[in-house]
C-alpha cells in the first residue's frame, strides 16, 4: 500500500493577502490609474513646453479678441491644437502649461506636508502610546489642542505672520517663503491625526505576549518601540496615509484659492481657480479645468484609500 505524502501547507503574509484583496478590486485599479496619471503629469510637466514652443508663463496676445475685452478667440476657452486646455482670458497663456506645472506645485506641496505630517505623527504616537503615564497626558493634551483649532482660519491667520519673520529674518520673499511656511502649516495640523492613530494600536500592542517575551529577554523600550510595536503598525499606517494625502490637496488648494498660498508667477490649481472666478460666466472651461481635475484627484486618492483599508481589514466594507 502506497502512502500518499499531502502537499505541504503554505501560510500567506498579511501583505500578500492585502495585495490579492487589492488586484481583485477594480475601484482600486482604476483609482490607482487615475493617481498614477496624476503623478506621472506633474513629472514629466517640464517636458511640455518643449513640445508646444512656449512656457506656462508666456503671454499670446494674439489668441485674444481685443473687441470682446480680451477673451480668448474661438470655442470652449480657445482650445486649439497649440493650446490645448485654451488660454487665459486677458493674458493669454496657454492653460494646458498651467495645469500640468499646478499639478506638480500641488502634489509636491501636499506629498511633503504628508511625509512631514507621517514622521512627526508616528514617532509621536509611539512615544505616547508605549510610554503612558505623564507622558501620554502631556502629548495627548498637545494633540487636542491643536486639533481643536479650526485649521483654515488659523492658517490664514498664521501665515502671513510666519511669511513676515522669515522675510525680516533674511529669506527672499515671495514663494520661496510661503512655499515651506505652507507644508509647515499643513504638516502641522495633519500630524496629531496620525498621532492618535498610532497611540491606539500601541496600547493595544504594549501588553501582548510578543512584546513581553522581548522585554524579559532584556530588549531596551527603544528597541520594543522600533524593532517590535513598529513593523506591526505599517497597516494602519498606509491606511492613514492614503486618506491623509487628499485632505491635504484639498487644503493647499484652498489655502491657496483664499489668497495664503502660492503666488504668481508660480502655477498653481488653487490659484487658477482664483483666477478664473471673474470668468465662470463667459468662459466656463477655464473654472471646469482645475476644479474638475482636483474633484477627480481627491476622490482618486480616497477611493484608492478605502480599498487599501479593506484590504487590510477584510471584515470592514465599503
Amino acid at each position: 500500500m502506497k502512502l500518499i505524502e499531502a502537499a505541504p501547507i503554505t501560510g500567506r503574509s498579511p501583505a500578500a493577502i492585502a495585495w490579492s484583496h487589492l488586484k481583485s478590486d477594480r475601484t482600486a485599479w482604476v483609482s490607482s490609474f487615475f493617481v498614477f496619471i496624476f503623478l506621472f503629469i506633474g513629472v514629466i510637466a517640464p517636458i511640455f513646453p518643449r513640445i508646444l514652443h512656449t512656457t506656462p508663463d508666456a503671454f499670446h496676445p494674439e489668441t485674444l479678441d481685443a473687441d470682446m475685452g480680451a477673451m480668448p478667440i474661438g470655442s470652449f476657452g480657445g482650445i486649439s491644437m497649440q493650446h490645448w486646455f485654451g488660454v487665459e482670458p486677458r493674458t493669454g497663456r496657454d492653460i494646458f502649461l498651467r495645469f500640468v506645472f499646478g499639478a506638480r506645485t500641488s502634489l509636491s506641496i501636499a506629498l511633503i506636508a504628508t511625509v512631514i505630517a507621517t514622521i512627526i505623527g508616528v514617532s509621536i504616537g509611539l512615544i505616547s502610546g508605549f510610554f503612558g503615564g505623564k507622558v501620554d497626558q502631556v502629548l495627548s493634551r498637545l494633540m487636542e489642542i491643536i486639533l481643536a483649532f479650526p485649521s483654515i482660519l488659523f492658517a490664514l491667520a498664521i501665515t502671513p505672520v510666519l511669511e513676515s519673520v522669515l522675510t525680516r529674518a533674511g529669506l527672499p520673499d515671495g514663494n520661496g517663503v510661503r512655499i515651506p511656511v505652507m507644508i509647515f502649516v499643513i504638516s502641522t495640523f495633519g500630524w496629531p491625526y496620525i498621532a492618535r492613530i498610532v497611540r491606539g494600536q500601541v496600547i493595544s500592542l504594549r501588553e501582548r505576549e510578543f512584546i513581553e517575551a522581548a522585554r524579559a529577554l532584556g530588549a531596551s523600550r527603544w528597541h520594543l518601540v522600533f524593532r517590535e510595536i513598529l513593523p506591526n503598525l505599517w497597516a494602519p499606517i498606509l491606511v492613514t496615509v492614503a486618506l491623509n494625502i487628499p485632505t491635504f490637496i484639498t487644503t493647499e488648494a484652498a489655502l491657496t484659492f483664499l489668497g495664503a498660498g502660492v503666488i504668481e508667477p508660480t502655477s498653481d490649481w488653487g490659484a487658477m481657480l482664483l483666477a478664473s472666478v471673474p470668468f465662470y460666466r463667459v468662459d466656463p472651461m477655464y473654472t471646469f479645468i482645475p476644479g474638475f481635475a482636483l474633484f477627480i484627484l481627491v476622490l482618486a486618492f480616497n477611493l484608492l484609500g478605502d480599498s487599501v483599508r479593506d484590504a487590510l481589514d477584510p471584515k470592514s466594507s465599503r
